[in-house]
């Protein structure tokens, strides 16, 4: 007697990959509510593990097809790791060094396989949009009841209770852009009375952008909302209804602050627009890094510090959360032009890809991958380091669309072979 197993339909797999991987992408803001703060787990841990299988399954029910235009950007990547690796070998760090380097050699490729698979397979993508769009609410909704009750502390204030959740508010921040930027593009997509209950929900997204802090998290809800839309209309050949879109998008952002602003006290408590109109550009640390880093590169060119090397170089010792805030000078302070060069040729290759791609994606996909991938990527310049998982992911977001991807067995596939 044989046991058959049958084989995943095309829904399964979508699910078994964008699922977790909704997930893993927005961990960091999922870990921030008071609700799933106290997990015994981990979180990130447990995603990442539930998306291997599915990513297994996935590559394998699938036909894979790559665009020459994805080789430069993916050559870059690789020969940016060997050079981060060799990089290393006069570093004066050990202790950043140790814990940064395997997340970019190791998680990096990982991850970005990972986003190239889940973005490149139409269904995955969806049910990682889909995915997305539930978890954002949850996070805004449980930062605005947490503020209520007092269970939350926004971005960890110093002298806080401990026994209070602190919200890693720019993670939440980057869940709730990419949300409202899909929702957004619901809007456009919709038909009749739904259109309305996604603008609702948009405008709810938006007011949710105002409440943890993060100012780079606020901009990118911003150009996600007006941009993820724009591209897909821009993709669907729609290009005066796309810039029509921008503008009714940034007219209605700024008669909503202008609203808030004209009386202070509707912002009392709006903690991202305390942190634009306050002393919290003044009190950033940001221009003293990125002066730093430009300081060091033209000290140590061609080959740069070394990877790792900044913080020690810069008088911080071995504190990696003062790498440069910007993943271009890291690359290029601690690679030198090499890293330089490669970091433009790997990240703006993916960028370039994403864009000159827009017309020739499948329906939906344009804005989805913007709504996914701009968010992430603004993030990345105003913060983080070459190690952060989201960044890599992101960034096969961006190449996937340079793959085309048909179930085995299909009849497509059937009548292209």
């Amino acid at each position: 007697m044989s046991l058959t197993v049958p084989r995943p339909g095309a829904a399964a797999l979508a699910a078994l990959a964008g699922l977790p991987a909704a997930g893993m992408q927005f961990a960091g803001g999922l870990k921030s509510t008071p609700l799933l703060a106290n997990l015994p787990f981990d979180l990130t841990l447990l995603c990442t593990l539930a998306l291997m299988p599915g990513l297994l399954l996935l590559a394998a029910g699938t036909r894979w097809r790559a665009l020459p235009a994805i080789a430069p950007p993916l050559a870059c990547c690789g020969l940016l790791w060997v050079w981060l690796v060799l990089a290393a070998l006069w570093s004066p760090s050990r202790e950043v060094l140790s814990a940064k380097l395997p997340e970019v050699v190791l998680v990096g490729p990982a991850m970005l396989l990972a986003g190239l698979a889940v973005g490149g397979d139409s269904g995955a993508r969806r049910v990682l949009a889909g995915s997305t769009l539930l978890l954002g609410p949850f996070i805004a909704a449980s930062i605005a009841l947490g503020l209520a009750s007092g269970s939350v502390v926004l971005g960890g204030a110093v002298g806080a209770n401990p026994d209070m959740v602190r919200v890693q508010y720019q993670l939440a921040g980057l869940a709730i852009a990419c949300a409202a930027g899909l929702s957004a593009l619901q809007v456009v997509e919709a038909r009749g009375v739904w259109r309305l209950g996604w603008a609702l929900l948009t405008v709810f997204l938006g007011g949710a952008g105002l409440l943890p802090g993060g100012r780079a998290g606020l901009l990118a809800l911003g150009l996600a909302v007006a941009l993820a839309p724009a591209a897909h209309l821009w993709s669907a050949g729609r290009g005066r209804a796309a810039l029509g879109w921008v503008g009714l998008a940034a007219g209605t952002v700024l008669l909503g602050l202008a609203v808030v602003l004209a009386d202070p006290t509707r912002a009392e408590g709006l903690r991202t627009l305390e942190r634009f109109t306050g002393d919290g550009i003044a009190a950033s640390a940001r221009p003293v890094l990125w002066a730093e880093a430009l300081r060091w590169t033209g000290e140590t060119l061609p080959w740069g510090l070394g990877t790792g090397g900044f913080t020690l170089a810069a008088g911080n010792g071995e504190r990696r959360g003062l790498y440069p805030h910007n993943h271009m000078l890291e690359a290029m302070v601690e690679g030198g032009l090499p890293g330089l060069l490669l970091w433009l040729g790997a990240f703006g290759g993916g960028l370039a890809l994403l864009v000159g791609r827009l017309r020739a994606l499948p329906p939906g996909a344009a804005g989805r991958l913007v709504a996914l991938v701009l968010p992430v990527a603004l993030g990345a310049m105003v913060s983080t380091d070459m190690g952060n998982r989201m960044v890599w992911f992101a960034l096969g977001l961006a190449l996937s669309a340079g793959l085309e991807a048909r179930p085995r067995g299909s009849e497509e596939e059937m009548r292209v072979a």
